[in-house]
């Protein structure tokens, strides 16, 4: 017999949930292997927004108008390949705006590319670049130090090619390690002129006594790159991948890779390089911080833990003005007073100064700025 109560209470009904959307999981990167095949082929199958960095080195289109000698007679191992050749500008130019469309789709947002060319090609990449918007960021002129010679005296010595480096979009928070590069160029800005030998001597990889590539860049040249634009565990990809200099250099410096090639000698030159390459260790891949990433520290915490002890005598680089530490971390130099970079800034009658690389220590190997010690106290006590 049914209660009023169960015939005034309403119907319980049981609300089943939608279905989840299935998410197709994301197909894995092909880490530090070269894919053999067309680079925009390969480059259609990479998921979307993958990889931190594009290096690519694509055929120049040289446009040479027939073989060229040396002045005793022998013929120039100049670049005639296949792959370098285009019955047109058009045809290249369709060419070009393929791989650099997949090239910023398996971009990250925060990603970058560089791309290297000659004056045949590289005007050209540029406009296509800022077509598919990209962002140009620089120009760089890689001048070698060793240029091939003009050997018919018609034109000026081509010692020069232009590398050019653009984010994603004009909005991309790119990687660029400023502090990285000051140091590598003795502690002055990097410029956009490179200085830097063309692959030579033993870098110079061959096949059977002749050039296993004939356009094989110089491992320094990467090296340089892949320290400003990248960071430890990034993924580069070279499209362009010909002998692997991007493979090799990225492996010493702990950065992943995909290589794109369809020559299979280059190919078995590539992977028996990289095969051999030695990775730098963890503590030769500490580069220098950006000073806004570096922890702060207050010089009173490198007194308090004994890194140096009170009453140390301080003075500047030129030995011209001195200070004693006190206690509280303050500097006492004359009627002066105050942290090391009001006093340091009292003394020059400056408004400001950084007292960590005014002030100077005197050490065995001789004056230290305080900012040595800095280094030290955060190399001892990261976690």
């Amino acid at each position: 017999m049914v209660q009023i109560g169960e015939m005034l209470a309403p119907a319980k009904r049981t609300i089943k949930a939608p279905p989840r959307a299935r998410v197709a999981p994301r197909p894995a990167l092909p880490l530090n292997q070269i894919l053999k095949g067309d680079c925009i082929e390969e480059m259609r199958r990479l998921p979307t927004a993958s990889v931190d960095m594009i290096f690519a080195d694509p055929p120049y289109n040289l446009q040479l108008g027939g073989d060229l000698y040396r002045p005793e007679g022998s013929r120039v191992d100049a670049v005639d390949n296949d792959w370098d050749k285009f019955d047109t500008f058009a045809a290249y130019d369709r060419f070009t705006r393929e791989w650099m469309t997949e090239a910023r789709r398996i971009l990250k947002p925060d990603g970058s590319l560089w791309v290297i060319g000659s004056y045949h090609n590289i005007f050209r990449c540029g406009a296509t670049l800022q077509d598919l918007g990209f962002w140009i960021l620089n120009d760089i002129v890689w001048r070698k130090a060793n240029p091939m010679p003009n050997f018919r005296g018609t034109r000026f010595t081509n010692a020069h090619e232009t590398l050019i480096w653009a984010s994603r979009d004009e909005k991309s928070k790119y990687t660029f390690n400023y502090r990285a590069m000051k140091t590598l160029n003795d502690e002055l800005q990097m410029r956009s002129d490179w200085v830097l030998p063309i692959c030579g001597g033993q870098e110079r990889l061959k096949r059977g006594g002749t050039k296993a590539h004939p356009t094989q860049k110089p491992e320094a040249l990467l090296y340089r790159i892949l320290l400003a634009c990248t960071n430890p565990g990034d993924v580069v990809l070279d499209p362009f991948f010909g002998t692997g200099t991007t493979g090799a250099v990225a492996k010493r410096l702990g950065r992943d890779w995909i290589g794109c090639e369809r020559d299979p000698i280059y190919c078995e030159v590539a992977e028996e390089r990289i095969a051999a390459a030695l990775p730098l260790d963890e503590s030769g891949l500490k580069t220098m911080q950006s000073p806004k990433s570096q922890p702060r520290v207050a010089f009173g915490t490198l007194v308090e833990t004994g890194y140096v002890p009170v009453g140390t005598k301080v003075c500047d680089k030129a030995r011209k003005h001195f200070a004693t530490i006190r206690a509280d971390g303050s500097l006492l130099s004359g009627e002066h007073s105050g942290s090391i970079h009001k006093v340091g800034a009292l003394l020059q009658n400056a408004p400001s100064c950084n007292g960590w690389t005014w002030w100077h220590l005197e050490t065995d190997d001789g004056l230290k700025p305080l900012d040595s010690l800095r280094q030290t106290y955060l190399l001892a006590t990261e976690p």
